[in-house]
């Protein structure tokens, strides 16, 4: 039987002897993308590529890489879905097209995995006022031996893919595999997501750029965009029922069956699955840099423990701490493979033991407040769900079960409200999506790009003014201003900060020119160029010197000197977490 080490690994000797360079697997959290809280895709490191940039390795490249999905926290619990998820593809930036990029596909599936090719059922985009019926995609699936009757056309909904609001987008093709589930009606088909067909592939056709205005155009080069996750494939390959009986679950659901003295195949589906995604998901996270916390990622990480902790307590009824025990688990399942959870261990178990216990005595203290809460207020909202969730930690769930409120419509509408709550909590704790780039620097917009130069010049600044030992730790770009962290001790003092801008200024005055040169990792860090986030970046590298002022490994892309970049002014500096420092910049408008 495959298993799920085969499959990563067939998946990327394949398109390697095809041609590809191999990505490296990076990090959950984007760097200097403030667009998503998480890596939520395997393309999601690609986007400042999809529109012209140049990649290092090239035109083609395949990669495995490690994902959270923040918007399926609520569907964990079916068959299929997960928050945590690790994710191959494959993309073409400017080179192969449709025709080739499905026959791989086809190829990989029916040839080097021996799925029967009468098993695969397949969807295109059915056309609208953006972009025709994608007739020439479902000609290349009759070609390969696809009869019509398994061809489906979809709209947006299902076959339209977009990096989001602005920015690249085209139609896609996704390839179901029929799981013999009887079909839900005459016309069962693979959007109605009854169970029957279970999505394992979809190839993106990026040839667009939508405007803020909403109009298309053509991108400068048309790209190709697949995706495979690892946890549906497998469980398709190993003829398992769902994605939990396969070997990435099975031995952490048996451990969670033992502690809390429930059978997963007889009772607390649901609840023993919700376990056992988000405590996965959270122990990555943390393993990658995520504490948990009120805002931002580390909201997102305290959101899926509590949740864990609920679900646990719900059909155990006990309140003993299990975290450690069942994240023991999960480090040993991953460990050869990510060697970061091994090396952080000690921190995330810290972390899960804290936050377990914090929550427990929020539970004690919060239930009373809700039950009174209760009956003193004859209307409950939406609003109030988020509200004891955000200050008690009390899951809206178990609001509606001490609320007795059993009217399925009520609950579902309460939801919705509390859904609302949440959304504007998110947009509170980051800024708008409207005014972020998408990717990194997707959006390349001349503000945009000065700035990220500038971040550059701010970094070697503030080292050559407080020494070496100033190291990046995450940045913030938007077109107003910019956001870096770094490593410091203690607060910088009114000289240091002056000190720091005058120099960045200085440079800009001098009109430095920025040059990039393209070298191996391993050349850029012995000509003395900083490299810092290295497991974002293959073997091949960007190196861009600004002068003989600045030299780091990074993706770009830069201004083409400093003569383009205006006056800046450091805004503010604040703590961002014990020894990190945090300094807001931006244009000196007089």
């Amino acid at each position: 039987m495959i298993t799920a080490v085969d499959l990563k690994k067939r998946y990327l000797d394949f398109f390697v002897k095809k041609g590809h360079k191999l990505l490296p697997n990076a990090s959950l959290v984007p760097e200097n993308d403030p667009s998503a809280l998480f890596i939520n895709s395997g393309m999601h490191p690609l986007i400042p590529y999809l529109t012209g940039e140049p990649h290092p390795l090239g035109k083609k490249l395949v990669s495995l890489q490690r994902c959270l999905r923040t918007q399926d926290i609520e569907s964990v619990g079916d068959d299929c879905h997960n928050t945590f998820f690790e994710m191959l593809g494959n993309w073409s930036l400017g080179d192969y097209w449709k025709k080739e990029a499905i026959e791989l596909s086809f190829e990989f599936l029916t040839k080097e995995l021996n799925i029967n090719k009468d098993k695969i059922s397949v969807s295109c985009f059915a056309g609208d006022q953006d972009a025709p019926k994608d007739e020439e995609v479902a000609k290349v699936w009759e070609s390969l031996g696809v009869p019509k009757s398994r061809i489906y056309f979809l709209g947006k909904k299902d076959n339209w893919w977009s990096a989001g609001q602005t920015g690249p987008c085209g139609p896609d093709t996704e390839m179901f595999y029929d799981t013999g589930k009887k079909v839900c009606g005459s016309d069962c088909q693979p959007s109605d997501g009854c169970g029957k067909y279970l999505e394992i592939w979809n190839d993106v056709f990026m040839e667009f750029n939508r405007l803020p205005s909403g109009k298309l155009e053509k991108l400068k080069q048309r790209n190709i965009d697949t995706g495979m996750g690892i946890e549906r494939t497998l469980a398709v390959l190993q003829g398992k029922k769902d994605i939990y009986q396969t070997e990435l679950f099975s031995g952490l659901i048996n451990q969670i069956e033992q502690i809390s003295g429930k059978n997963y195949e007889k009772e607390n589906q649901k609840e023993i699955r919700i376990i056992a995604d988000h405590l996965r998901a959270a122990v990555f996270a943390i393993a990658d840099g995520v504490t948990p916390a009120n805002t931002e990622q580390g909201y997102i990480v305290r959101r899926l423990l509590r949740r864990t902790v609920f679900a646990y307590q719900k059909i155990s009824g006990n309140q003993k701490e299990f975290l450690n025990s069942l994240a023991g688990e999960i480090i040993k399942n991953y460990q050869d493979e990510y060697p970061n959870l091994k090396t952080n261990k000690e921190i995330i178990l810290e972390n899960l033991s804290q936050e377990e216990t914090k929550f427990s005595k929020a539970l004690q203290q919060g239930i009373p407040k809700v039950q009174k809460f209760i009956k003193d207020k004859k209307t409950i909202t939406g609003e109030d769900l988020f509200n004891f969730r955000q200050t008690y930690g009390i899951p809206e769930d178990l609001f509606l079960e001490i609320a007795q409120i059993n009217d399925q419509k009520k609950r579902q509408d309460l939801k919705k409200e509390f859904d609302q709550a949440f959304i504007k909590h998110q947009d509170k704790s980051r800024a708008s999506l409207t005014k972020k780039f998408a990717g990194g620097l997707a959006n390349h917009s001349q503000d945009v790009v000065k700035l990220h130069t500038t971040a550059h010049l701010l970094h070697q600044s503030l080292r050559q003014i407080l020494g070496d030992h100033v190291k990046p730790a995450g940045s913030n770009i938007t077109p107003e201003r910019l956001r870096f962290d770094f490593t410091h001790p203690e607060k910088l003092t009114e000289d240091q900060l002056k000190a720091v801008e005058n120099l960045i200024n200085q440079k800009i005055k001098e009109d430095l020119p920025v040059k990039m040169e393209t070298m191996l990792l391993e050349e850029a860090q012995k000509a003395g160029a900083l490299a810092f986030f290295i497991d974002k970046y293959g073997q091949k590298v960007k190196v861009y010197s600004i002068g003989n002022f600045s030299k780091e490994v990074c993706g770009g892309p830069h201004v083409g000197s400093l003569a383009e970049i205006e006056e800046i002014k450091i805004i503010k500096e604040e703590s961002s977490g014990a020894g990190k420092r945090r300094i807001y910049a931006g244009f000196n408008k007089k």
